[in-house]
């Protein structure tokens, strides 16, 4: 009877080896997750020219942004 694994210790170490395949799946995934943020682009500092925005431009902006409060 010695040579013959008990029922209840087989299942308990398959639990146990579920768990830790789950934590290790789960480590997995968020350290990708972390890797690819690191990978996207931090500024958009030299996206937009500078000197292409005029005062007109502005200005439209500002009255498509904040409407007057006559249309409220």
């Amino acid at each position: 009877m010695s040579d013959q694994v008990d029922l209840g210790t087989l299942l308990k170490r398959v639990d146990s080896l579920e768990g830790e395949i789950g934590r290790l799946k789960r480590d997995l995934l968020c350290s990708l997750v972390v890797h690819q943020r690191e990978k996207k682009a931090k500024s958009l500092f030299g996206s937009v020219r500078g000197g292409d925005v005029t005062e007109e431009m502005i200005e439209e902006a500002k009255r498509t942004l904040f409407r007057p409060l006559k249309d409220l």
